[in-house]
């Protein structure tokens, strides 16, 4: 569900809109193109989705700053559709117009599955059930739901070291579920994990409604700078510096590892500033695989910044010979 326009263009304001005039806006388009008023129109149920994920991003301020930042392609590179739409909570916005909202949530995320990890939609299907009396959910006292639903899923972020990275580790969490009580689970994180990635913890998640199971908790990771490698991949990358004579005529650097050892490297002569060293295996665990990357050092050939007079002069003898 990409937009093809300007998020404030679609909803019809200016960009200086106060939050009221963006949801006044909102309320107005999806009333409009809402699909019980529209039963089988394509071109209505695709402005549905265009206007829903604007307002998805301009009611929320921080996707809404973000936005401001860096426009709808940069937006879109950060997040997926799934992130536009988690905590977007319409409540009780169509409630008045007695409109359902079954089709809204398929309409949104296909099919009437229950994707969204965070997206509140409790109230809006409990008014529709209660007030329409119709829909997949209706029937029962006061037509609320009588089928098991599993849950909503949740995600919970967590940072490590790029050591726990490269080893693995055990981490244990501990947050508050709906009753407000306190939930530790002990999580095993396997070795060569990168920032994005996201282990699932079965059954941890929301609770589901009239008996069904509870949704599934992912555990999102990032990993933490580093202050000497930078990962790239299974590969980590460093920068060394070197004296001009020591790439000039070669010499011999001690290079560090991640696992906290020294290792002995040649500088060949004449080695260029920017150029490679490479040490096959010394980088991070392929994930889920076997072997390790590689550690490439980038060598910085440093030039002096202040020079004494014998220095100077012995410089000056070079570039005589040319050098």
């Amino acid at each position: 569900m990409a937009a093809k326009r300007d998020y404030y263009e679609i909803l019809g304001v200016k960009k200086n809109a106060s939050d009221e005039e963006i949801k006044k806006a909102y309320r107005k388009l999806a009333l409009k193109y809402h699909p019980d008023r529209n039963q089988g129109n394509k071109d209505a149920e695709e402005r549905f989705k265009e206007v829903s994920e604007a307002y998805a991003v301009l009611s929320d301020k921080k996707k809404k700053q973000e936005y401001d930042a860096v426009g709808y392609s940069g937006f879109h590179r950060r997040y997926s559709q799934e992130d536009i739409f988690r905590g977007f909570d319409i409540g009780d916005l169509f409630k008045d117009a007695g409109l359902g909202t079954e089709d809204f949530f398929s309409t949104l995320f296909g099919g009437g599955r229950r994707t969204s990890r965070t997206v509140n939609f409790e109230n809006f299907f409990n008014s529709y059930g209660q007030e329409a009396g119709r829909g997949p959910f209706a029937g029962g006292a006061g037509g609320r739901y009588s089928a098991p639903r599993k849950g909503g899923d949740a995600i919970y972020d967590l940072s490590i070291t790029l050591e726990e990275a490269a080893g693995g580790t055990s981490k244990q969490i501990a947050f508050r579920d709906e009753d407000g009580n306190l939930v530790r689970v002990n999580i095993k994180i396997p070795p060569g994990i990168s920032s994005g990635k996201k282990l699932r913890i079965a059954g941890k998640g929301q609770r589901g409604a009239a008996g069904g199971q509870h949704g599934d908790l992912y555990i999102r990771i990032t990993v933490l700078d580093h202050p000497i490698f930078r990962p790239e991949g299974s590969d980590l990358y460093m920068d060394k510096e070197i004296q001009f004579t020591q790439a000039a005529l070669g010499s011999t650097i001690e290079i560090p590892t991640l696992e906290g050892t020294m290792r002995t490297v040649r500088v060949p002569a004449g080695t260029q500033s920017h150029s490679k060293i490479r040490l096959r295996g010394y980088g991070l665990p392929h994930f889920q695989g076997k072997g390790k990357g590689d550690l490439y050092v980038r060598i910085i050939v440093k030039v002096p910044r202040k020079l004494d007079r014998h220095q100077r002069a012995l410089l000056e003898e070079l570039v005589k010979e040319g050098i």
